[in-house]
């Protein structure tokens, strides 16, 4: 394992080379003291997985093969991050969160607690890009929200708790909380009782 900064493995960590830790942000390119990465207890790291400097993640997590986690991500307890899985920086996500193979998640994303994210799902951050202007926003994905295969969310907007995106979709503005939305661009209707999530 190659690590820089200074980082923290709990307990029963299983790590599977090779995987980097700590990698420097542009701030601490050539130094080594630094913030590094912080794991709790009964990780499982599979190879290729590098995850940058700054970043905190919390107990029983694992990823899949060639997974990135950018500077500045928090990760609570129990959560996945499957295969070829792209997060950028400034990211929050939460507790017993699955997210699928080759999701991308951009900077300032916000995902809650329970959130499945199905695989080749694209998540953005940049409404007018490649400006970066008014400001990257992520989505906001709320608890309990589940996300289906190959979605597309825009910048900024909201999937209300326990919500779904079906499959295929593209969310172009905020979904209510309890709501289906589903095509492109994305229209609400009721969800069915057995997508219901409490």
């Amino acid at each position: 394992m190659d690590q820089y900064g200074q980082n923290t493995i709990g307990n029963g960590a299983q790590i599977f080379e090779p995987v980097i830790l700590g990698f420097p942000s542009r701030e601490f390119l050539g130094k080594t003291k630094y913030p590094g990465t912080v794991i709790g207890n009964n990780a499982v790291l599979r190879t290729g997985t590098v995850i940058y400097c700054n970043v905190t993640i919390g107990d029983n997590f694992s990823t899949g093969h060639n997974v990135i986690i950018r500077e500045k991500t928090t990760i609570g307890n129990n959560t996945a991050i499957g295969t070829s899985t792209i997060i950028e920086g400034n990211c929050a996500i939460g507790s017993n969160v699955r997210i699928q193979s080759m999701v991308f998640i951009p900077t300032n994303t916000e995902i809650g607690d329970g959130v499945f994210i199905g695989p080749n799902s694209i998540l953005t951050n940049d409404r007018y890009p490649p400006f970066g202007r008014p400001e990257l926003k992520g989505p906001v994905l709320e608890d309990n929200s589940t996300i289906g295969a190959n979605v597309t969310i825009l910048p900024g907007v909201r999937v209300g708790k326990c919500a779904a995106v079906a499959a295929g979709s593209v969310v172009t503005k905020d979904v209510p909380a309890g709501m289906l939305a589903l095509g492109s661009p994305a229209r609400f209707r009721a969800l069915p009782k057995e997508m219901r999530r409490s």
